[in-house]
């Protein structure tokens, strides 16, 4: 069985062509810069090297029969040869809380939570409606960032406000990056030889966007991200936690409307904000070269981080794991070892010589003395998302 990932934004399209029968990628790549004068095709076949190539795509339409091209043109896929293709979905609501097969009732629904999600659930849309269009004779699923946070209990999830918003409006936490924290935690429970029911682990996925997880047994129990993705650890080019009430004071003392407001808080802040950077490996070397204010944005980032662990630990009761992940969370050795310094009461010592050498996928780096694992696993997202759309059609059948 052959499955096709897309995950479509606003101006890309990133893909992976999965064979199922040992989860290999067949063909990867992305699709970048549609609209603008000039895109450009990254793609990888098998184990070969890395392709670029400058072409002009005025739309995702132009995009997607580019991709689909392409794979005919790759011999990756014979007539009849693709069982299904697998999209991410930014935002289900509480709606989805599994894969959901792509029906007209489907589109319908995503489409109706574009307000929780105005910057990704259109341009999800869109690659859908274009693949059902050029492929529609090949099933189709829809894998949800939120579904996996579905298991929230209320207390975790509302927030204290009227309740009118909740249930009128949808004002709620919902969480995203589930797709990956469900993955590693299933990534743990093998490495660790232990039923992932019977596990309690906090997942941080860390990224340009970051995020942390407390998960029960096996469930999602609280989050750090909200009713957005802006909410919880300090990102990017995010702030996460912030006062609520700085809002009203930067539009009374600055005179800043709600949109430039939006814009400052999702785009300007977080690293980039604090030291004017906001890749890591920037941020170090800035840190490396004596800059104050990225040693600071390095000590802010990994203190809220410090601050969920706690905050976790105390909602779990105990702790198995700590898992590390995403481009930041697997690659960055000084952050994990400052994000775990003086952890040592709650039982989380890390080893500086296992930490600055993982081996991938999985691997241990706490030191003998810690009661609380430590690893550092490697997401892949897109292979999550083809399980759960082979997993979804194997139910139905």
């Amino acid at each position: 069985m052959k499955i096709l990932v897309l995950n479509a934004g606003s101006s890309s399209i990133k893909y992976s062509l999965f064979a199922m029968s040992d989860r290999r990628v067949l063909l990867s790549g992305i699709l970048e810069r549609i609209g603008e004068a000039m895109a450009v095709h990254r793609y990888r076949l098998r184990d070969d090297e890395p392709v670029s190539v400058e072409m002009r795509l005025t739309n995702h339409q132009q995009a997607l029969q580019t991709l689909f091209s392409g794979l005919a043109a790759s011999d990756t896929v014979g007539n009849g040869d693709l069982a299904c293709i697998g999209h991410r979905v930014v935002h289900g609501g509480e709606l989805f809380h599994q894969p959901a097969l792509i029906t007209s009732e489907v589109i319908n629904q995503i489409a109706g939570m574009i307000p929780l999600a105005p910057l990704h659930n259109p341009a999800n849309l869109l690659g859908i409606e274009e693949s059902l269009r050029l492929m529609g004779n090949v099933p189709q699923v829809a894998v949800f960032d939120t579904a996996f946070h579905q298991s929230l209990p209320d207390y975790a999830y509302r927030y204290p406000l009227p309740a009118s918003l909740y249930t009128d409006q949808g004002v709620r936490r919902y969480g995203f990056h589930g797709t990956s924290h469900g993955y590693v935690a299933k990534q743990a429970a093998e490495f660790l030889g232990q039923p992932l029911r019977e596990l309690n682990l906090i997942t941080l996925h860390l990224g340009n966007g970051a995020s942390a997880t407390a998960i029960e047994k096996g469930r999602s129990v609280d989050t750090s991200m909200g009713m957005t993705p802006l909410e919880g650890l300090m990102m990017g080019t995010r702030c996460g936690d912030i006062d609520p009430a700085l809002h009203f004071y930067l539009s009374r003392n600055l005179g800043l409307p709600l949109e430039a407001i939006e814009t400052l808080l999702n785009k300007d802040s977080g690293c980039k904000g604090v030291c004017g950077e906001n890749d890591m490996r920037g941020i170090h070397a800035l840190a490396d070269a004596g800059d104050q204010s990225a040693s600071l944005a390095l000590s802010m980032y990994a203190y809220r981080i410090k601050k969920y662990i706690g905050a976790y630990f105390a909602v779990l009761g105990r702790v198995d794991a700590v898992v590390f992940t995403g481009g930041i969370g697997e690659n960055d050795t000084r952050l994990r070892q400052q994000c775990c310094d003086g952890l040592s009461a709650l039982g989380i010592v890390i080893d500086p010589r296992q930490n600055r050498a993982p081996a991938p996928p999985c691997a241990a780096i706490h030191a003998d003395t810690s009661t609380v694992k430590i690893l550092v696993i490697h997401t892949q997202e897109e292979l999550e998302i083809a399980i759960q759309a082979e997993t979804c059609l194997t139910a139905l059948r």
